[in-house]
């Protein structure tokens, strides 16, 4: 079975504004810099995968990841996504909200 896509499992939500979520996240007690890998490049791809890792398991994923896609100049891992990652997302939403305005 096909894992679910970014876009799919992305629910914009409110609950980041409050920011309590980030007393209860998975990475609280990680190392910092595990989250902010110095490239996307293939020597960084063992770090991207063990934060995503600890993201996978987090409570609070959704509320990190919306704190993410609101905050667009945020770099480094956050709700289990890189920032290309992050920005294709917004990329795509952006076209299908312009394909759904253009039908409308």
């Amino acid at each position: 079975m096909e894992a679910p896509s970014l876009m799919e499992t992305f629910s914009p939500d409110v609950a980041w504004q409050r920011r309590e979520w980030r007393t209860r996240s998975a990475c609280l007690s990680a190392d910092p810099d595990l989250f902010f890998p110095i490239s996307a490049t293939a020597a960084a791809a063992p770090q991207i995968a063990r934060a995503k890792a600890i993201c996978a398991g987090c409570p609070v994923r959704s509320s990190c990841l919306g704190f993410a896609m609101a905050h667009r100049d945020l770099q480094g891992i956050w709700g289990g996504t890189t920032d290309e990652e992050r920005r294709k997302t917004r990329r795509s939403k952006a076209r299908s909200e312009a394909r759904a305005r253009r039908a409308a």
